[in-house]
């Protein structure tokens, strides 16, 4: 006993399910100590983390990844393939192998009994120890017996009963050794005949017609066969097999698939918010006080701005400079990003005073603030006058109940004025701050510098809570804005504003980008867009009907090119024209042969005063001519066929550059029908659990952003996979079953849904949709696609996405993780020159940042300013110089503009 128990304590936990399920072999999994075998011949000892498995494909079969963590070396990983790990000798062998596997199975006393898991171990495993109907003990005895009774023939009945006891005498074979005689062969076959007689007679019980005499000559085995074949035949015993059962037809239900018990999960997702689902600590270094709630808000307000960017007026930018801005305004650092958002955003909601000064939304109870004033003052000198208590006073009879009742009266009155006055106790003063100058005429002015944006949002807000929709959510807001101990004016909005939390701040972009999407500018934009689709999807249909008349044009080119490519099948240039040469080319050469030979007998042999160099270069070059003069023949004297395969070969080239600009007009509209498509995120796909998966660069925008903003050498937008948990009817329909259906689900598969998911996610899940996680390298994304099974619906669309947008999303995830460190190594050192001193003073410059790069272009170009920004003045002072419009007049003799002759009546 004591020694299993050592064998059980010292065998790896990691291989005790996989070993159990025989699932080992060519296999290693998270948890167990391996070797690594680098490509220079060194081996470190490591523990696998991870494990990817990726399917089989034309390109390369079935392979597993894994990030194992080196013992050797901390804080270093390796991401080796199946080729490059072993397992380690010293924990693993076969001899602890046999005595754990002694150990945990039993069977029961019984010759042939199966071998099962122990009871307590295959519930710790989840192992399913039913016994199939093959392998039971009933079926195994009634399948030796039948086997038994085929071999030997033990049928039930009489019919055969002679066979067993008295036997029917042996046939034997003729001999091949000696010819035997014909009198000899006679002589057998009726030694036989009475030997079968003498049988028959020895067994009454067998009934049937009489036999007739047959000869010596006939065969009495054929009289034997005939007489048997009129029998029915016994069935033996033992119960027939069941039919095996249907094959699957994949893919079906994803939960339905069995799961693989293999030792991979999900890869891990990073996490954004410092508190997880889990609360273990957060995976990302830009989660400065950002709560998981935020997460969702904070990408769908980023989403809105980028989209919708050219309404906006606004350059687009990256993800991760859109947080940093975010961040650093909590701290008190302003960007232009920051400031440009906030004030691109409310120009929507009221028009400018050029433009007519319209509210563009629906606020509740948009009342003008001297309206306000009087219906306050109305309401202030209504509520003091005592209309009800002079009546209770002037009665006529006064008694004892009727002074009782009017003194509960009383009390009640004053109850009541009590219990109201703590209603009437305001928690922000924010309509203080409005008493002068309103935030709708100061968002008409466009009126933003020096906390004006801040103390606008402040009056929309305070507005907002008067809807039971935006009253808990503004209340809260207001109490950090205009708190009521602080005064209201317009430094305070400034500075509270500056104090923000990240989260609140969030809160109110959600919010004020949401007003934005009910504005006739944003829906007329989405009804544009819906028009440029329909326009790309007509032309791109076009454009496709376009290529199908080409490329079967281009097939009936090819079929006359095979017609006639057999006459026109020239491997070299000169054996080429051999066949097309006709007999008089050929004299005409010979007789241009001789000619030259005639001018020249003596180019056939060189004699010793005749040798003269220059005649020598003469003939060379007439040569030449000549084989000039006959290469050129050839091509022109080519026969008509080949000019006609010339001519096809040139259509076909031509169809080829059509078909070739056809599908680059289809991927060119394709393209443009995905950033046209802005009324929603699309979301790639859902795996088994439910969890969403976005790429937010997939529609409505392009990928990487504006190609004229300030920071496209980017290369990105958002540069992630996000992950979104399922919403409520999803979990509690098929994720958290009633109990009834948790029973059966457990039967079938041994453990619940929850518990399938803790074991194939991993450490790292999102368990409602208010939770969000992350992947952003490349090794990941891949090895997420390698654990989706394709047996599942969701899972073969999502994989199907996943690959066809890989190279969008693996370029974006690298020039992400580029764009990150390039900028972490240039201000790394700012922190130290940030100090600098002059001989006068020592004054701090401010810290720089990666979003400070961020400018916006676009509204600089359309509106010359930012928005931020007072509007510049386009009427200019005039100068009351006649002097000046002489000299403007007279230079270079020039006309006049508009200013110069303004004054000229």
């Amino acid at each position: 006993m004591e020694g299993s128990k050592d064998v059980d304590k010292a065998f790896p936990d990691a291989l005790r399910e996989p070993v159990l399920r025989k699932q080992f072999k060519q296999d290693f999994f998270p948890g167990e100590h391996v070797t690594v075998l680098l490509s220079d011949g060194e081996r470190l000892n490591g523990i696998i983390r991870e494990k990817a498995k990726f399917a089989a494909s034309p390109d390369h079969k079935a392979f597993s990844r894994y990030f194992v963590t080196l013992t050797n070396r901390p804080g270093e990983e390796a991401l080796v393939d199946d080729e490059h790990v072993q397992r380690d000798r010293k924990s693993f062998t076969k001899q602890m192998l046999r005595s754990f596997i002694k150990n945990t199975v039993t069977r029961e006393a019984w010759t042939g009994a199966p071998w099962l898991v122990k009871e307590k171990i295959a519930k710790e495993y989840h192992i399913d120890t039913r016994v199939p109907a093959h392998l039971q003990h009933g079926n195994r005895v009634a399948e030796k017996k039948a086997t038994l009774a085929q071999k030997k023939g033990d049928h039930d009945g009489s019919l055969l009963n002679f066979m067993t006891t008295p036997r029917l005498p042996q046939l034997q074979p003729k001999s091949h050794k000696s010819k035997l005689t014909q009198q000899q062969i006679a002589r057998n076959k009726h030694q036989q005949f009475l030997s079968y007689q003498q049988a028959l007679a020895e067994n009454p019980s067998f009934s049937g017609p009489p036999i007739p005499f047959v000869s010596p000559e006939t065969q009495f085995v054929n009289h034997f066969d005939n007489h048997y074949r009129g029998l029915q035949p016994i069935a033996a015993k033992g119960s027939p097999k069941p039919p095996p059962p249907p094959p699957i037809k994949y893919p079906i239900e994803d939960l339905e698939v069995k799961p693989a018990h293999d030792g991979t999960h999900r890869p891990k997702l990073k996490y954004l918010s410092q508190d997880t689902p889990k609360q273990e600590k957060s995976s990302d270094n830009q989660s400065d006080g950002i709560l998981m709630e935020s997460v969702g808000p904070l990408l769908e307000t980023w989403n809105t701005l980028n989209v919708y960017c050219e309404i906006f007026l606004l350059d687009s930018f990256t993800f991760d400079d859109y947080l940093q801005a975010l961040q650093i305004a909590s701290h008190g650092v302003e960007s232009e990003l920051h400031s440009e958002v906030h004030c691109a955003v409310l120009k929507l909601l009221v028009q400018s005073e050029k433009e007519g000064g319209k509210v563009m939304v629906n606020l509740p109870a948009l009342i003008e603030e001297g309206s306000e004033d009087d219906t306050s003052a109305n309401d202030s000198s209504a509520v003091p006058t005592p209309t009800p208590e002079p009546e209770v006073k002037t009665t006529g009879r006064a008694t004892r109940s009727s002074l009782a009742k009017s003194d509960i009266s009383d009390t009640k009155k004053s109850s009541n004025r009590s219990s109201s006055k703590p209603l009437e106790t305001k928690t922000n003063r924010a309509a203080e701050m409005l008493a002068e100058y309103g935030w709708v005429d100061r968002l008409r002015r466009r009126d933003f510098r020096d906390g004006g944006w801040e103390i606008i949002i402040i009056g929309l807000l305070y507005q907002l809570s008067l809807s039971n929709r935006y009253q808990k959510s503004c209340e809260e807001l207001l109490t950090q804005l205009a708190p009521a101990d602080e005064e209201p004016n317009q430094a305070t909005a400034q500075a509270q504003y500056g104090k923000l939390n990240i989260n609140l701040r969030i809160k109110i972009l959600q919010i004020i980008c949401m007003l934005t999407v009910e504005t006739k500018v944003v829906r007329g934009y989405m009804e544009e867009c819906s028009e440029q689709m329909t326009g790309f999807r007509k032309e791109k249909i076009d454009w496709q009907r376009s290529k199908k008349v080409a490329v079967e044009e281009l097939r009936i080119l090819n079929e006359e090119r095979k017609i006639l490519l057999p006459d026109n099948s020239l491997p070299s240039p000169e054996a080429a024209p051999v066949d097309d040469i006709s007999m008089p080319d050929i004299e005409d050469d010979e007789a241009e042969v001789a000619d030259s030979d005639d001018e020249d007998p003596r180019s056939s042999r060189s004699l010793r005063r005749g040798n003269d160099r220059a005649a020598e270069r003469k003939r060379k070059r007439e040569e030449e001519e000549k084989e000039k003069k006959e290469k050129a023949e050839l091509a022109t004297k080519s026969p008509k066929v080949s000019h006609q395969f010339k001519k096809v070969l040139k259509d076909m080239e031509k169809k080829k550059s059509i078909v070739k600009e056809c599908e680059e007009q289809i991927s060119t509209l394709e393209n443009d029908l995905r950033e046209a498509d802005c009324p929603r995120t699309k979301v790639l796909g859902k795996d088994r659990f439910w969890n969403r998966y976005y790429y937010m660069e997939r529609n409505g925008m392009p990928y990487g952003g504006l190609p004229t903003s300030s920071t496209v050498e980017a290369g990105y937008a958002n540069g992630c996979i996000w992950v979104q948990g399922p919403d409520d009817l999803e979990r509690e329909g098929f994720i958290e079953l009633p109990e009834e259906d948790t029973k059966q689900y457990r039967k079938a598969f041994q453990l619940t849904i929850p518990e399938r998911k803790d074991l194939e996610e991993g450490p790292t899940s999102v368990y409602n949709a208010s939770q969000w996680g992350y992947y952003d390298d490349p090794d990941a994304f891949d090895m997420l696609i390698g654990w989706l099974d394709v047996r599942g619906v969701r899972e073969l669309k999502l994989r199907k996405e996943l690959q066809a947008q890989r190279e969008h999303i693996v370029e974006g995830m690298r020039n992400r993780k580029k764009y990150l460190e390039q900028a972490e190594n240039k201000y790394e050192g700012n922190e130290q020159s940030n100090r600098m001193s002059t001989r006068t003073k020592t004054y701090v410059e401010k810290p720089q940042y990666r979003c400070s790069e961020w400018e916006n272009d676009m509204a600089k170009d359309e509106l010359g300013h930012i928005h931020s920004e007072q509007p510049l003045r386009t009427r200019k002072p005039v100068k009351k110089t006649p002097d000046k419009r002489d000299t403007r007049a007279s230079n270079k003799g020039k006309a006049l503009g508009r200013q110069g002759s303004r004054y000229n009546f």
